[in-house]
């Protein structure tokens, strides 16, 4: 992973969950970390574990990826050290409320997090990879990208736009050597998701897959994006209602055409 993409890696969201998970992976392949999240505390446990069990050197911040300068932030705080490896795994909808019945100033908050931060550090962090000639980067998705649903309406809006940025992003870096994943979780046994199911009083379900197994995945699979959907095969339809394979052919067929 390290000679592939290079030695430091950011990782955005890392304080617990899938973002902790794939810290720890990282860091067992010799990565370097830069750990970002909005509570200090997790984040200085982790790297503190991390740096331990891995002897690997970790840079932590306390960033809300809701605020409008976030993306700066980030890369403020990767000065000087060659990031082979964005990833973007914050974002989950805390708010569990129908479009009217929530705050507009909230919704505002996520789709800054899912849509404006994501787009900023893609383009502070991408234009050294494609410089190099390597490099990757992971846009942590939702099942919920591929149709609205009541309840989740502005966090699926986001996650659709996310995937479709992340596909075209794959289409222009990829001939640079830039790797580019999309990779659409379903029901991920997090911290988030479990805090989300209490409030609502609902039984956790009991079907989740375990963070571990889907940050392996997605570190598995960024060689071969722009989309992984989580428990299914590449040529399998399924929740998603078009292959990833059939998105990828379709992209590169329309990106051929254009060049022509």
């Amino acid at each position: 992973m390290r000679e592939r993409y290079g030695p430091w890696a950011v990782v955005a969201g890392a304080s617990e969950g899938t973002g902790a998970a794939f810290a720890r992976q990282l860091a067992a392949e010799g990565v370097n970390l830069i750990l970002v999240a909005r509570r200090e505390g997790p984040l200085t446990d982790l790297a503190a574990e991390i740096a331990r069990d891995h002897g690997v050197d970790c840079v932590t911040g306390s960033i809300d990826l809701a605020l409008e300068d976030a993306a700066d932030r980030m890369a403020d705080l990767a000065d000087g050290r060659e990031v082979g490896l964005l990833i973007l795994n914050a974002g989950a909808d805390s708010n569990g409320a129908l479009f009217l019945d929530g705050a507009l100033a909230d919704w505002e908050a996520l789709v800054t997090r899912n849509v404006m931060t994501t787009m900023r550090a893609c383009h502070r962090f991408a234009g050294p990879m494609r410089a190099r000639g390597r490099g990757g980067i992971i846009l942590v998705g939702s099942g919920a990208c591929y149709g609205g649903l009541p309840g989740i309406t502005v966090y699926g809006g986001s996650k659709a736009f996310d995937l479709v940025f992340g596909e075209g992003l794959w289409a222009e870096l990829n001939p640079h050597g830039v790797d580019v994943l999309n990779l659409i979780m379903g029901r991920t046994d997090t911290p988030a998701h479990r805090e989300l199911m209490a409030r609502k009083g609902h039984a956790f379900p009991d079907n989740c897959a375990s963070s571990e197994d889907v940050a392996a995945l997605g570190l598995a699979r960024l060689p071969h994006g722009p989309v992984c959907n989580w428990a299914l095969e590449d040529e399998e339809v399924g929740y998603a209602g078009t292959s990833a394979s059939a998105r990828r052919a379709r992209i590169q067929q329309i990106a051929k055409a254009m060049a022509g």
